[in-house]
């Protein structure tokens, strides 16, 4: 039997089944527990935020960012068109029309020289997506909505851990959001997290999240009466998978060490053949999180034949994004400000390849070695 490379898998390496019989044994399984309590008591301490809300998914953090920035029928909302498609359904949902913003060639990110000219005086909110783990240019981005008064919320979906001059990615704009999907860095299965920058948000976050209901407030003893306050739905995930979160953030630096090693093993075995395919760039302002390696070919054509040829010998890769702005929903929500001048070339060209914890030093070889093989290395 062939030894199959996967593309990707969760790695459990705590106590993820015994926090998960303890949630079960506990007869509390609803949300905010003691295991979301203790997740939110790691990211509060870890991140510095000031409030954070474990919610079911990554896209639902995002719905909630949208509701608190209070999008209307009309408002436009400025991101990649290189990017899932929650981050442009959460602001859909509420009315608001997508102007897609071409990409910066080296970190696939969203080009910051190109969003002032896309802003209208319907604009309402810009989102960053920070694509691999590896920051936006934060700086340039905030300067601008600051000059606009614009929100920004920060798409940190790929980007646990990761830093931008020493902040915490998701912590910058006045939101932030990250995803807890089982192809992620660290998993609960399906979950995210909203991070909650702007005070202003606070209460109001908590309330959307609890159906629109004051129920925490309730709870703690601050208000008589449990009631409906404000529009909401039921974004909170249950104990079992915070239980799981939490087995994972104890152990998530034995998970980061071991993706940054084989990140960079990758690239030191690939850096030979930078003539024929392109690398992953991170810039200086950059502390990347190994969220995925990937490369470059000539173009689509390559990138099949070479994703081909590594499936005949049993690794799987990925294409990822087919650019917003070229699909059915992307034509019909939103509009591409400008020319595309990297967004569509690029997504053609990039081609990610296995990354997770659970491979060993001769799973980088065998990929490595057979691209190798591929270009006649």
């Amino acid at each position: 039997m062939s030894n199959l490379i996967s593309f990707s898998e969760p790695s459990f390496i705590g106590n993820e089944e015994e926090y998960i019989k303890q949630a079960i044994k506990g007869l509390r399984l609803s949300g905010d527990g003691s295991f979301t309590n203790q997740c939110h008591d790691w990211f509060k301490k870890n991140t510095g935020a000031s409030k954070v809300l474990l919610t079911t998914s990554c896209t639902h953090a995002l719905e909630m960012a949208a509701i608190l920035v209070d999008i209307k029928n009309g408002d436009e909302v400025i991101m990649p068109s290189y990017t899932f498609t929650s981050t442009a359904n959460a602001f859909v949902l509420r009315g608001a029309k997508i102007v897609f913003v071409d990409i910066r060639p080296d970190t696939m990110n969203i080009d910051e020289n190109k969003i002032e000219e896309a802003i209208t005086s319907k604009t309402k909110v810009i989102v960053p997506v920070h694509y691999a783990g590896a920051a936006c240019d934060m700086d340039k981005i905030m300067s601008i909505a600051r000059k606009y008064n614009l929100f920004v919320i920060e798409d940190a979906a790929q980007a646990i851990t990761s830093l931008y001059k020493g902040k915490v990615l998701g912590t910058i704009g006045d939101l932030g959001t990250y995803s807890f999907h089982d192809t992620k860095n660290i998993t609960s299965g399906e979950g995210g997290l909203l991070l909650v920058n702007n005070i202003k948000f606070h209460q109001r976050a908590e309330i959307i999240r609890e159906k629109g209901t004051n129920r925490g407030q309730f709870f703690r003893g601050e208000t008589d009466k449990y009631e409906w306050k404000d529009v909401g739905s039921s974004y909170l995930p249950s104990e079992l998978n915070a239980a799981m979160l939490l087995a994972q953030l104890e152990q998530l630096n034995k998970l980061q060490e071991k993706r940054h090693y084989l990140w960079v093993m990758y690239y030191k075995e690939l850096k030979v053949l930078t003539d024929k395919i392109e690398l992953p760039v991170v810039t200086k302002k950059v502390n990347h999180n190994a969220h995925m390696f990937y490369i470059k070919c000539k173009d689509i054509v390559e990138r099949a034949n070479l994703m081909r040829f590594l499936k005949k010998n049993d690794i799987h890769t990925a294409f990822h994004y087919v650019p917003l702005h070229s699909s059915v929903a992307g034509k019909i929500f939103g509009k591409f400000n400008s020319v595309d001048e990297y967004t569509t070339k690029e997504s053609e060209r990039l081609l990610r390849l296995p990354l997770h914890g659970n491979m060993s030093d001769s799973d980088i070889n065998k990929v490595a070695s057979s691209i190798k093989k591929f270009y006649g290395s």
